[in-house]
Parts: C-alpha cells; sequence; structure tokens
C-alpha cells in the first residue's frame, strides 16, 4: 500500500530525512517512534503528499506521487484520513458538520445520505447523538474521537495518525488505542501512527519503525523492537541504554 524508496529530505538546507526505505503492507499498522525533532511527522506529511521529498520515491497503491500536479494528490488524498495532533477541527462548525466536511466536499451523496454516514460514524466512535454539540464543548478524548470519525467518513484506505493520544490520560489513550485497532478490524485500512507513547505502540503495532536521527534504525515487529540489541533503541523503548531483565519485564507486563 505504501512504500519509500531511498528518500532524503531536506529544509533550508538541513537535512531532516536521509535514506528512507520502508514498506507498509496493506491492512497492516505500522507505528513510527523515535525522539522529538527526530522527522516522524514530516515522514507523514511525505506520504499524504503535502510536502514533496527532496529525492527519492513514495509509491501509494501503486502509484508514485512525487511528480504528482496538486489535483493529481487530490484524487490520492481521496483515499486518505488524516488525524491530527490537536484534532484540527472547524470551531465554527458543529460536530456533525466537522464529520461531513469531507462528505460534501469531495462526494456526490445527497443530504440524507450524508446524515446516514455521520450518524454511522459517530456510533463508531462511541458518540452517536452529538451531531449539534460544538467542539469546545468537548473533552481532549472527544475531539480526538471526532477527528477520527471525519477521518474515516470517506471510507479511506489509508489513515494518518499524528501523535493521537498526546495530551490524554491513560484511560482516554487506551480507549483511543482501541478505536485504532478496532477501525482496522472493521474497514481494513492501513494505518500509520506516530507516537511517543510506547504503551500505545505495544498495543495497536503490527510493526514499529524507530526512526534516529533522520533516519530509520530499526523495523520489527513489537517483540523485535522489545527484544532489540540496538542501544538507541533500548534507551527510547526503556529509557535506559542497556536494559536489564528487571526493566524488559516493567516494560513487557
Amino acid at each position: 500500500m505504501i512504500q519509500l524508496t531511498a528518500v532524503d529530505m531536506s529544509i533550508q538546507g538541513n537535512k531532516i530525512l536521509q535514506d528512507i526505505n520502508l514498506e507498509i503492507s496493506t491492512g497492516e499498522t505500522m507505528v513510527i517512534i523515535g525522539p522529538s525533532g527526530s522527522g516522524k511527522s514530516t515522514l507523514l506529511r511525505l506520504i499524504v503528499g503535502l510536502l514533496r521529498p527532496t529525492s527519492g520515491e513514495i509509491w501509494i497503491n501503486g502509484t508514485e506521487i512525487t511528480g504528482l500536479s496538486e489535483n493529481e494528490l487530490n484524487q490520492i488524498r481521496l483515499r486518505m484520513g488524516m488525524v491530527f495532533q490537536y484534532s484540527a477541527l472547524f470551531d465554527s462548525m458543529t460536530v456533525g458538520e466537522n464529520v461531513a466536511f469531507g462528505l460534501r466536499e469531495h462526494t456526490n451523496l445527497s443530504e440524507e445520505e450524508i446524515t446516514k454516514a455521520v450518524r454511522r460514524r459517530l456510533r463508531m466512535v462511541g458518540l452517536f447523538g452529538k451531531e449539534n454539540v460544538m467542539p469546545n464543548e468537548l473533552s481532549g478524548g472527544m475531539k480526538k474521537r471526532v477527528s477520527l470519525a471525519r477521518a474515516i467518513a470517506v471510507n479511506p484506505d489509508i489513515i494518518l495518525y499524528d501523535e493521537p493520544t498526546a495530551g490524554l490520560d491513560p484511560i482516554m489513550s487506551s480507549k483511543i488505542d482501541r478505536l485504532i485497532s478496532s477501525t482496522k478490524r472493521i474497514m481494513g485500512v492501513t494505518s500509520v501512527v506516530v507516537t511517543h507513547h510506547m504503551s500505545s505502540a505495544f498495543n495497536i503495532a503490527d510493526r514499529i519503525a524507530m526512526i534516529y536521527g533522520g533516519r530509520i534504525i530499526e523495523v520489527g515487529t513489537v517483540e523485535e523492537i522489545k527484544q532489540s540489541n540496538n542501544p538507541l533503541v533500548q534507551q527510547f523503548v526503556y529509557g535506559f541504554r542497556t536494559p536489564g531483565t528487571t526493566a524488559r519485564r516493567r516494560i513487557q507486563s
């Protein structure tokens, strides 16, 4: 579904990403981890076509996107949904209007069909009946769920999540994790999730890729990442450069 080949990204002479090679299979949940400033969010923007790489190729469902026009990119983006770190809801619109936005902009559905689709997606994220609520009346966790409902309203093939549990308490973070997993199970979407939270990464990932200094330094399953011998991976996952048995047992539990 997604393939990045020898991707480099520089901004004003600063190298952000270097020699990125990554394949993400259809229906897979790939979690991207790494320190702040390592290039994780830049990677998401490259996948959705908001940035163009300095060099390399990005393939989305068989189409190489780096040379596409903006109109051609928009056609690719119609098959993607994005859940932003700060939800990015339209404050002047109700919850229902936020969820319906993409449907009104990019489909020919009738208002009756849009209303049904909005209700269906809000039910899916546990917010049925909240169509007429304004975003400023919602908690942070509820805003994230509205953002997810908006992302899945157009039945995307790919959903990109930028720090979906940032700023949430552990209970709400677990709810968002379960929503990400259930969305994949119900809709069969391919998911790319950027997160700092290792508990979330371990809960939702099929595979995890770690970026450090603009490079992918390791890719593996949850168990492979937990057992990694790479000291940089160990330090990020466990908080220690050379974790002992106790540290491993604590984070795995």
